[in-house]
């Protein structure tokens, strides 16, 4: 999976936080076209061939795992991102294998997930099991683009945030902390 640009251009100040100004490849959100759907806060993963991949982002100087399929390259920081097979024996990936097999193992949609559950990104979304939710399904209605009108309504939105798909494969993401820390409301 790409790199998912920001909806809004980030603050070379603070990095962590969004400016005003709509990042040149998201102008199609502001112009109302794509879908806006619910950002889950878990880890992506990749279903293909009947086989469960991980994300992985490797930092400039460091030897990617074996069997590392790259996708992507940030050209600023110089990460490089792609997908590594889920080792069936690998402790670490017992939560995949979980989630994996709960929701129809081999024999499902291919396609990109969210590995979410209570050993995933602290469970902030507070789910009884682990397991594997499509990308680009749960659809969110009347979800403003303005800044300070989305800013505003992400106070009260449940999920991280809110990635928008367009027709020809774009998307555009925007976290709640893009505006603001939990120390700042």
């Amino acid at each position: 999976m790409k790199k998912i640009p920001t909806l809004y251009v980030r603050d070379p100040e603070n990095m962590r936080r969004v400016t005003r100004t709509v990042h040149l490849d998201c102008d199609w959100v502001i112009n109302g076209t794509g879908v806006a759907t619910r950002k889950w806060n878990g880890t992506c993963v990749l279903i293909s061939g009947g086989r469960m991949y991980k994300r992985r982002d490797v930092k400039p100087g460091k030897n990617p795992p074996v069997g590392f399929q790259q996708v992507d390259e940030d050209e600023i920081t110089g990460k490089i991102f792609g997908w590594v097979l889920v080792d069936e024996n690998d402790p670490n990936d017992q939560w995949h294998r979980e989630a994996f097999e709960r929701c129809g193992g081999s024999v499902m949609i291919e396609g990109t997930y969210e590995l979410v559950g209570p050993k995933v990104q602290g469970n902030a979304e507070r789910f009884d099991h682990h397991q594997l939710l499509q990308h680009g399904l749960a659809v969110i209605d009347g979800v403003p683009v303005g800044f300070d009108d989305l800013r505003d309504w992400l106070k009260s939105f449940p999920g991280e945030g809110v990635v928008w798909h367009h027709e020809d494969g774009r998307m555009a993401k925007i976290k709640r902390k893009d505006f603001w820390s939990k120390s700042d409301g």
